[in-house]
């Protein structure tokens, strides 16, 4: 098994970035650096602040599509074994109205990054994360080898980097390994998204639009689960291969929101409104996560309803800092 002491973590003020984060500091051995290109954020949104002692977590905030260079630098300075890059442009509805930023972060600032660090010789691991959306519609069983066909500019531009990255694998042999997680939820999750969403709604007597009356198929999962499986994949997967983290079953998000209504006594009617589907809306999102699952003994611990309980309970204690923050996605170029 791979041991690394010195871990970059692009991305690090993201849901997934700072969870990962998160994880790792359990292990008082790991030495992490993580960037991002906003200022690093509170422990509303980050869970590793509630730690009494960050002295192995640095943070430092870099641009990476304006300030490649001084990232590039600082890399090379740290000289990490290993760097997990959740840095994207990761909306879907937002990348109609303006695809060339999508592509911009997804994409050619990605294909400067790896072409740099193609040349170093401190680099044992770069763990990529991609998206199960590269694949479109997942209907029946998609697997690691399951054709990509991306129905959005965000999952074209997500779809795009895996095959740039495949070719530097190829071609240098650069350490790459790829991870495609389902619909990530849990604490600390962007107050836009379903869950946090519709909880807050619910709490503030609103209703959540429920696009295409919920039909959509998905395959929630804890952040938890899937940061511990990322890390598996770092210190265990096979460079050049891509492993799945997902549940075993998907659920409607219908479901999902009724779920969120009776655990705070509502019904879903209180709490939601049908309105049209959205443009490229895949109906479904189940992968199967088997290669995980039998390499490395990999399986979901959280089930969805605790998954729930927990957000609940985040978004009460932080009530009071949450109803004063935006709502809606705030699109950053």
């Amino acid at each position: 098994m791979a041991s690394f002491r010195k871990i970059v973590v692009l991305g690090a003020n993201s849901f997934s970035g700072q969870d990962f984060v998160d994880l790792c500091l359990d292990d008082e051995k790991n030495r992490l650096l993580g960037v991002s290109r906003s200022a690093e954020r509170s422990e509303l949104f980050l869970r590793y602040r509630t730690r009494s002692n960050l002295s192995a977590y640095r943070y430092v905030q870099l641009d990476m599509n304006r300030q490649m260079p001084e990232l590039l630098s600082l890399l090379d300075a740290e000289r990490p074994q290993a760097i997990v890059n959740f840095a994207a442009q990761s909306e879907v509805a937002p990348s109609w109205e303006h695809p060339e930023h999508w592509f911009q972060t997804n994409t050619v600032t990605l294909a400067r990054l790896v072409n740099h660090l193609r040349k170093q010789d401190y680099l044992e691991r770069y763990l990529h994360v991609s998206s199960p959306e590269v694949y479109g519609n997942c209907r029946g069983v998609v697997t690691e080898t399951s054709p990509v066909n991306p129905s959005t500019p965000y999952a074209a531009s997500k779809a795009a980097a895996d095959h740039l990255l495949k070719a530097y694998q190829k071609q240098f042999d650069f350490p790459l390994l790829t991870v495609r997680a389902t619909n990530v939820y849990g604490a600390r999750q962007q107050l836009f998204k379903i869950i946090p969403r519709a909880i807050i709604y619910a709490k503030l007597g609103r209703k959540l639009p429920l696009h295409g009356g919920g039909a959509a198929v998905k395959s929630y999962i804890s952040i938890r689960d899937v940061s511990r499986g990322e890390f598996d994949i770092l210190q265990r997967g096979k460079p050049g291969e891509i492993y799945h983290l997902s549940p075993s079953a998907g659920i409607a998000v219908r479901d999902v929101v009724n779920t969120i209504a009776e655990r705070l006594g509502k019904s879903l009617h209180d709490i939601a409104a049908v309105v049209e589907e959205r443009p490229g809306q895949d109906a479904a999102y189940v992968i199967d996560s088997s290669k995980a699952r039998t390499e490395f003994g990999w399986r979901p611990q959280i089930d969805f309803k605790t998954g729930v309980d927990e957000t609940v309970r985040w978004v009460e204690q932080y009530w009071e800092q949450i109803v004063s923050q935006p709502l809606e996605y705030q699109h950053q170029v």
